[in-house]
């Protein structure tokens, strides 16, 4: 292991900037302009600005085998990430139509996909016949060549939009930035003795005595956030659309938490008491059997630091950096030693931080008033050395974790050419951290930034704490990938296809408008599925019920009509998908969804406290029951004098779904034909008159962006005589 370093403590006459580089790199560039070829030229200058950072960072590999050989088990090596930025360009060119061929199809296909850290214990046992280090950068020297001459040839018209292939190119930029940041990690948990300094990768120099940390109120106020389409800087397809919310006052930190702060939970035995770590940490702590942050060195003279390329005595000022489990637990430590609410903040919490600390975006020839973007020094520094208002260090030095999930902003949509950037994440297990650290660059550095990882995750990532008020339950944002769930989600909440009117709307519509002047009191949405009968209904109706025999199928409804809001994936083709959100704000509103009971049930044998109704729907129903004449002759039992029973099917008989002699009709009787509506009529007759119908009413279940099932419902509406 190299020799460990020592930092310097900084004298008061260097007022806290010692080891400033007071050099910029370049910031991402606006996407709007009037000077077509100087805006050319400031994207090439972007572009080639990072390419050769991120050649640079890699010339701290002082040993071969600090490409080949994993940092962690959990990622591929280091060589994996040296070609994928330049592979990533070229299929995202490709997708673009701005090449036709590629450069080196072996290497696009293996630089194509990383590893996705779902878990702790997910280890990628695949082993891959890497090209050596040089076939690689002759690679990225190919690709470079390739993007410049498509950089001054490709024709540009300002602004640049998501539909302009200048988009890829830019988005390739910044992608190139977040592995920058990826790849430094992993250079800092590699093997020390295959790593060496680098003057353009030099850590800060100065540390002194920790400051006390104290708390700053926050007052209350308005958070709006998210961008609109046609903003004039990239952003990755989560900081889209938008999103209000009223946050409540609440105290912040004034610091991050620094390394000696930790040092506290970690001498009180924080890693050994389960009960500060939540159920999913303590799997985690068991998992990792960790005592301490993951960068830290125990040594006969105390804790040392792992940074990137060197070991340097504990920086005690500077702040730690650890996991969201490890953050969430040293708070709950704090809550008990205090007494208070201690937590990590919301994402809405950090941007009402950002706005009461005044904090600026960084533009082109400013240098950063944080540690941030590389301006300074490539590692973190102490906690007290760059001030926001009253606060220090909302943006810069480490990504700071939140409470928060990541989750789509309302009128969310991915981009085409990256449908699967922030997709996987929106499973309510990635965290948002905020704020970038000394490596963050480009878009990373802005405040709309959303990145999110597993919560077990090491970047160079801290923490501060808020006092406030415990967490609402937040609302899930995951998308529903189960095909039949999809297929429901978009059958009855989707959009209409082949000019076909949304069915269960219309068929409410029709039993609503056959109920003319009577009271519309209780209605029974019977077979409700995922439930749009039912939202149309309760427009009407003082009180509806949807019951299905599917808890899958109710839930959905329930998720809409509690949260306001379902997320589901469609396949487009083979196995890509597009990704669809629904609000309840759409079609309905809280105070008519409040009028919806959802519930399990058997058509066949309802629960007796089902009645008083006025209307039954059995949509779709009696050609799925196992014995339909248990529900068709004994509804009326559950229905008002008067009342209005509307049942409509394809009727589609089959084996699986009900026994041939327990079929209504659509089968021969004594050698003659009985349809359907023949045995509707026998069974419905001692209690019911033939209102309406049979009308047809067509429906359109769509499978793929090009095939649909077309078919038509035959529904007919009964009066319940007594």
């Amino acid at each position: 292991m190299s020799s460990t370093q020592s930092l310097k403590t900084p004298s008061p006459e260097e007022n806290g900037v010692v080891g400033q580089k007071n050099q910029q790199y370049l910031r991402t560039p606006l996407l709007s302009g009037n000077d077509v070829e100087a805006k050319r030229q400031e994207i090439a200058d972007y572009f080639n600005a990072t390419w050769h950072r991120y050649d640079g960072l890699f010339e701290t590999l002082s040993d071969d085998r600090a490409y080949f050989q994993k940092a962690i088990p959990l990622r591929h090596p280091l060589i994996f990430y040296f070609g994928h930025t330049a592979t990533f360009f070229v299929n995202k060119l490709v997708l673009a139509g701005l090449i036709d061929h590629r450069v080196n199809s072996q290497f696009e296909s293996m630089f194509a996909i990383g590893v996705d850290e779902m878990s702790w214990d997910d280890l990628d046992e695949a082993h891959y016949a890497w090209p050596t280090v040089q076939e690689v950068r002759s690679y990225r020297s190919q690709v470079n060549a390739l993007i410049n001459h498509l950089i001054k040839t490709t024709p540009l018209s300002l602004p640049i939009t998501w539909e302009s292939p200048w988009w890829t190119i830019m988005m390739g930029i910044e992608h190139e930035h977040i592995h920058l940041e990826t790849s430094s990690v992993l250079i800092r948990q590699q093997n020390i003795d295959w790593v060496q300094p680098h003057a353009d990768w030099a850590p800060c120099q100065d540390t002194g005595e920790a400051p006390l940390n104290e708390t700053v109120e926050i007052p209350a106020g308005k958070v709006e956030v998210g961008k609109e389409y046609d903003d004039v800087y990239y952003g990755w397809d989560n900081e889209y659309g938008n999103h209000e919310s009223d946050v409540k006052g609440f105290k912040a930190s004034r610091y991050l938490v620094t390394n000696q702060a930790f040092l506290e939970f970690v001498k009180a035995g924080g890693y050994q008491e389960q009960r500060f770590w939540p159920e999913e940490g303590l799997e985690w702590l068991k998992y990792a059997k960790a005592e301490y942050p993951s960068y830290w060195i125990q040594a006969d003279e105390g804790f040392k630091l792992r940074l990137m390329t060197e070991v340097v005595s504990m920086p005690w000022d500077w702040p730690a950096e650890v996991n969201y489990h490890e953050a969430k637990a040293y708070c709950n430590w704090l809550a008990k030693e205090t007494g208070e609410q201690v937590r990590l903040p919301t994402e809405d919490e950090w941007y009402r931080i950002y706005d009461h600390a005044g904090v600026k975006e960084l533009e082109q020839g400013e240098i950063c008033q944080a540690n941030l973007h590389l301006d300074h020094a490539a590692s973190s520094c102490p906690v007290n050395r760059y001030a926001h208002g009253d606060l220090y260090d909302v943006v810069g030095n480490v990504w700071q974790w939140t409470e928060t999930a990541i989750y789509p902003f309302e009128q969310f949509k991915v981009h085409p050419f990256y449908d699967d950037f922030t997709m996987p994440t929106f499973d309510g297990r990635h965290n948002i951290f905020k704020g970038g650290s000394w490596i963050s660059c480009g878009n990373e550095s802005r405040r709309s930034a959303r990145y999110a990882f597993r919560k077990h995750f090491f970047q160079h990532a801290g923490f501060r704490y808020v006092i406030a008020e415990e967490l609402e339950e937040q609302v899930g944002s995951n998308y529903e990938t189960d095909k039949l769930l999809s297929e429901y989600a978009e059958f009855h909440y989707g959009d209409s296809y082949l000019d076909v009117p949304n069915f269960p709307k219309a068929l409410a519509d029709i039993a609503i408008a056959a109920m003319g002047d009577q009271p519309m009191g209780r209605a029974l949405d019977i077979g409700c599925a995922v439930g749009r009968s039912s939202f149309a209904l309760a427009k009407e109706f003082d009180h509806v019920t949807g019951i299905d025999f599917s808890a899958r199928l109710i839930n959905l409804g329930v998720q809409l009509q509690r949260q306001g809001v379902i997320r589901y994936s469609i396949v487009d083709e083979g196995e890509l998908a597009l990704y669809k959100e629904r609000r309840l704000t759409d079609f309905s509103d809280q105070a008519t969804a409040e009028k919806i009971e959802f519930m399990q049930g058997d058509a066949c044998n309802l629960k007796e406290h089902y009645k008083g109704y006025d209307l039954v729907l059995a949509a779709n129903l009696i050609d799925r029951l196992y014995q339909p004449s248990l529900f068709l002759e004994t509804i009326h039992e559950r229905m008002n004098v008067g009342g209005i029973l509307m049942i409509t099917s394809p009727y589609t008989w089959l084996e699986e779904h009900t026994d041939k002699e327990n079929w209504v009709g659509g089968r021969k009787v004594d050698g003659e034909n009985v349809t359907t509506l023949d045995g509707l009529k026998a069974m419905l007759a001692p209690h019911f008159d033939l209102e309406q119908g049979p009308i047809a009413v067509p429906f359109v279940i769509r499978e793929t962006s090009r095939k649909f099932q077309h078919t038509l419902s035959e529904a007919s509406l009964w009066r319940y005589r007594g």
